[in-house]
């Protein structure tokens, strides 16, 4: 699957629909997938199979599937989807307001 920001799709629109003939291209808005460019030409099949995994990083992104229910919707294995969302600039672990109060709690308990 190929990754483009919507500032280069306005330069250079051909290059994404060339890149959509081998697979499927998301568009990504910010940091963000916005939308997805599939070529009229593959089969259902293989729209399918390479949707899922734009699909799958979209969810988990957003929060409304678990790590492991992207892994399964995506059809990759664990390792594979983990690069597919590295490539894709999304974080697997994602800190919030507990994160800094959870670190100290683990660098005690190691030290001790």
């Amino acid at each position: 699957m190929h990754a483009t920001n919507v500032r280069n799709l306005k330069k250079n629109p051909s290059l994404a629909l060339r890149q959509a003939e081998e697979s499927p291209v998301l568009v990504l808005k910010g940091d963000e997938p916005n939308a997805l460019i599939v070529h009229l030409d593959k089969t259902i099949a293989e729209g399918e199979q390479s949707v899922r995994p734009a699909l799958a990083a979209t969810l988990f992104q957003d929060g409304t599937l678990s790590l492991g229910g992207a892994v399964r919707l995506s059809g990759m294995v664990l390792q594979a989807f983990l690069q597919y969302l590295g490539d894709l600039g999304i974080d697997v672990v994602r800190c919030d307001e507990t994160t800094e109060h959870d670190a100290a709690d683990l660098d005690r308990w190691l030290a001790s």
